[in-house]
């Protein structure tokens, strides 16, 4: 790979007698959503807090670029330092000034933006983060949840080169919470920032992340991408991923990936390496609904196939949801034939359950739409699931198409 974007080496933090960070090593590359996962209390904030330099180690070294942070002339750093955007896990919001008082205040203090061109950037952030109704109340005025999308509207109003997220979907219900997250994945693909994130939410900020690093006992005992993370041994990964992640997807209802993957193997024990299985891939395009309808109404909606996923096919398969904008259902008795008229009954389902009438708010000339895909694919036991689902994923056809209406 590249140059890390920062590097800690033998970074070491100690509070009194008390060992925080030990001899960490990790690298954060530049484009990437690196998300740093552990139990609470095991230092994941204050090794954020590093990062941005509200702490400082007693020993080892960060760099930026390959340059050492402690060796930064004044301008260097404050060139440094103005390009990082940091959402506080309790988000640290000003009492005394309103929503969108809040979210205008970095703007104020960091740029030399006039008075229109500031209120023209914070309602944009605003209706990105729909807080319209509240833009001029207090924060003890609206809920938890709103409080934590004005803060993170205002880490955002900055356009910031880095930002960094401190829990951010702590106290979130299922459909706020995986609106952060998706609107964090595209603002990050439409800015072009690096994230950093420290969560607890698995298997939930693993859909969004690049790489990821595992902070256990004060050492930084995995990184890598999310799919390594898969294959990494370990008893405190095992404990800590289970004890979080349950036996259901929280937003669609759905098996989690974990026990997904445990029911797939316990159904393969029991077939031939000759018997025939049929996969779905379901694909909806998350990215336009998030751009046109929102995120939170963009969730509403995905969460609502995947219950209509569980609802019609959970008789025949089980189902997971494998990725951001992904569900796979596996049937494991069903041959590809038996497979497609099922999928037909899905698709009129679709339409009963009359999930294509959105209602939408927009000024637009033309009301948005999008479409639902899904592809199949048989497989053995003797087969790589993965493949499988490459293979359906290859297939997938449109079977649904939903439209808005003014």
């Amino acid at each position: 790979m590249d140059t890390p974007l920062i590097e800690f080496k033998e970074v070491t933090k100690r509070f009194d007698s008390r060992t925080v960070l030990n001899r960490i090593n990790l690298k954060i590359y530049e484009g990437h959503v690196t998300t740093i996962i552990g139990k609470s209390g095991v230092g994941k904030s204050v090794l954020l807090k590093h990062i941005i330099g509200l702490l400082t180690p007693e020993e080892g070294s960060i760099f930026f670029r390959g340059k050492l942070i402690k060796g930064l002339k004044k301008k260097e750093w404050d060139e440094y330092r103005s390009q990082i955007s940091y959402m506080f896990q309790d988000n640290a919001l000003f009492d005394a000034m309103t929503v969108f008082e809040n979210i205008a205040l970095p703007l104020q203090q960091t740029t030399s933006l006039n008075k229109k061109e500031i209120k023209n950037k914070v309602m944009t952030r605003i209706e990105q983060t729909e807080l319209s109704d509240v833009a001029y109340k207090y924060p003890s005025e609206i809920s938890g949840g709103m409080q934590k999308r004005t803060a993170l509207a205002r880490a955002l109003v900055t356009d910031p080169k880095i930002v960094l997220f401190d829990e951010p979907t702590t106290g979130q219900d299922p459909i706020r919470k995986y609106a952060i997250l998706s609107m964090i994945a595209e603002y990050k693909k439409k800015f072009g920032f690096t994230a950093v994130l420290i969560s607890h939410e698995i298997p939930d900020v693993l859909f969004i992340s690049n790489r990821v690093l595992i902070l256990h006992e004060g050492k930084i005992i995995f990184q890598g991408s999310p799919e390594e993370l898969d294959e990494f041994q370990h008893p405190m990964i095992d404990e800590f991923i289970s004890s979080l992640e349950g036996l259901q997807d929280e937003l669609t209802g759905l098996y989690s990936k974990q026990v997904f993957r445990s029911r797939y193997n316990a159904e393969l024990n029991r077939k031939r390496s000759d018997d025939i299985f049929t996969v779905i891939v379901f694909t909806i395009d998350l990215e336009r609904m998030n751009e046109n309808l929102g995120p939170t109404t963009a969730m509403e909606i995905f969460q609502s196939l995947g219950m209509l996923i569980k609802k019609s096919l959970g008789a025949f398969g089980f189902s997971t949801r494998h990725g951001r904008n992904q569900m796979v259902t596996v049937l494991p008795h069903a041959e590809i034939n038996e497979t497609e008229q099922l999928l037909d009954d899905f698709a009129r389902e679709l339409q009963e359950e009359k999930i294509h009438r959105i209602q939408v708010n927009t000024s637009s000339e033309e009301c948005f739409g999008f479409s639902m895909f899904a592809g199949l694919a048989e497989g053995k036991s003797s087969d790589d699931l993965d493949q499988i689902i490459e293979k359906a994923q290859s297939r997938q056809k449109t079977i649904a198409r939903f439209l808005c209406r003014k």
